[in-house]
């Protein structure tokens, strides 16, 4: 496929066939769903609806708190992947794991110098951009931006503890 007629490649499931993968003894998600997506507004578009189709078939159903939750936060790290962390040519890694306590999201691009600020202030009033982490912040458990291992770039992540 190429990247310039087709949003997302490369799928990759540790479910093969079926819907989950036993934890083994050491500390591996139940669950995982790793892609590579275009990095445009379809391709961010298709990562959110994957990870809410995978919820959904993790037992975490459409409209529910833990599928509407994640699903918005995923759509606010995906776009900025696409708005501050494109670079011409490559794509954005969404990586979606579900724990027995966790549900995590990671987005990774290849821009290192735009790592976004750990601010709790909003923007003015009148700013148009600028409060998606924000939101992040609010929903999420715990979020954090770490440099990406094994090539240029950074991963934000997020984590929801069902309740």
């Amino acid at each position: 496929m190429n990247s310039r007629t087709s949003s997302a490649r490369r799928p990759h499931e540790s479910e093969a066939a079926g819907e989950s993968v036993a934890k083994a003894a050491t500390d591996r998600p139940l669950h995982e769903f790793v892609m590579a997506f275009t990095s445009s507004p379809r391709g961010a578009r298709l990562a959110r609806r994957l990870v809410s189709h995978r919820l959904d078939a993790w037992g975490h159903p459409y409209g529910d708190r833990v599928n509407d939750t994640l699903t918005l936060i995923t759509a606010e790290l995906v776009a900025n992947a696409v708005r501050h962390g494109h670079v011409a040519g490559r794509d954005f890694h969404l990586r979606l794991t579900g724990a027995a306590d966790t549900l995590r999201v990671e987005v990774t691009d290849t821009r290192t110098e735009r790592v976004p600020l750990l601010c709790d202030r909003e923007p003015p009033g009148d700013a148009e951009s600028g409060r998606g982490l924000l939101i992040v912040a609010g929903l999420a458990t715990g979020w954090a931006v770490a440099p990406r291992v094994g090539a240029p770039g950074k991963t934000v992540w997020a984590e929801l503890r069902p309740e």
